[in-house]
């Protein structure tokens, strides 16, 4: 438990609400234009003590109960609920449950990109669909099964899987698969994530070595630098819009106009669904 932490980010997010944004009346005579503590308390289903003595950092932990009123006392979203939960020494609760189901809302927006490369993946990095530039461009990533459909796992196990970037990048590239693995495994620890994982930690000593470090990274946008069997190298953006639960995200690639990338990317529509291999 981080009591400093929790203290200050609950006093902060406190004076940052405004009366009406919870359905309170403005009221009169506050010295600050935040929620005072008893409002947040009565929303929560609190004594006004209780909730002050988690502000100054005195008494004892709160329980997953206590926490998740707080969240919605304060109406936080996903990621702030789960940063709540963190400082208060709990495990997040569980965001997803992973289906093949693909989110309609990205389907609809996948349906509409016909004039660059776009893909729905889930958060272990699974392809789910692929437009027909998305297939020119990286190959279709489609048709791997068990364990090796995600990329995670790809990126220790197959060294095919590596020929999409540039060799200068693969240190890089190493410890974000391992990163992106990590923050999916934060979201949900479910019998597909820890086969990835168990697969990777007995399969891979290179792996073991890099997950050793603990790091996490889950980007919502990152330029990339790819490598195509007849364009070569491509230096792209990579935006990622995320179902409200991040189970599954829709990729868009795009290029700079006027640059070198883009007049690349605009070669993917005479060339075709190329396999993305050497």
């Amino acid at each position: 438990m981080d009591r400093p932490g929790l203290a200050d980010f609950l006093r902060r997010r406190r004076e940052a609400l405004r009366p009406g944004e919870v359905g309170l009346p403005p009221g009169v005579r506050r010295r600050a234009p935040g929620l005072r503590r008893e409002e947040v308390a009565a929303l929560a289903g609190m004594s006004t003590d209780y909730y002050a003595r988690i502000e100054q950092q005195r008494g004892p932990q709160p329980s997953d109960q206590v926490v998740a009123a707080i969240a919605r006392a304060l109406r936080f979203d996903l990621d702030e609920r789960d940063h709540l939960f963190r400082l208060a020494g709990h495990r997040p609760p569980v965001r997803l449950r992973r289906e093949e189901h693909i989110a309609p809302g990205l389907m609809r927006v996948l349906d509409r990109l016909d004039d660059t490369p776009a893909m729905i993946v889930s958060d272990l990095a699974e392809t789910l669909v692929q437009n027909r530039l998305a297939i020119a461009l990286l190959g279709d990533q489609r048709h791997h099964a068990g364990p090796a459909r995600s990329q995670f796992h790809r990126w220790f196990t197959d060294p095919e899987e590596r020929t999409h970037y540039p060799e200068d990048d693969h240190e890089r590239q190493t410890r974000l698969q391992a990163a992106g693995l990590r923050a999916a495994l934060s979201l949900s620890s479910d019998a597909r994530a820890r086969e990835v994982l168990e697969d990777l930690l007995r399969r891979s000593a290179e792996f073991r070595e890099v997950w050793q470090r603990h790091e996490v990274e889950e980007k919502t946008g990152t330029r990339k630098r790819l490598v195509h069997p007849q364009l070569g190298v491509l230096e792209v953006d990579c935006q990622s819009l995320w179902t409200e639960n991040r189970a599954q995200a829709l990729l868009v690639f795009t290029g700079v106009p006027g640059t070198e990338a883009q007049e690349k990317l605009d070669l993917l529509q005479v060339i075709g669904t190329q396999q993305f291999a050497r």
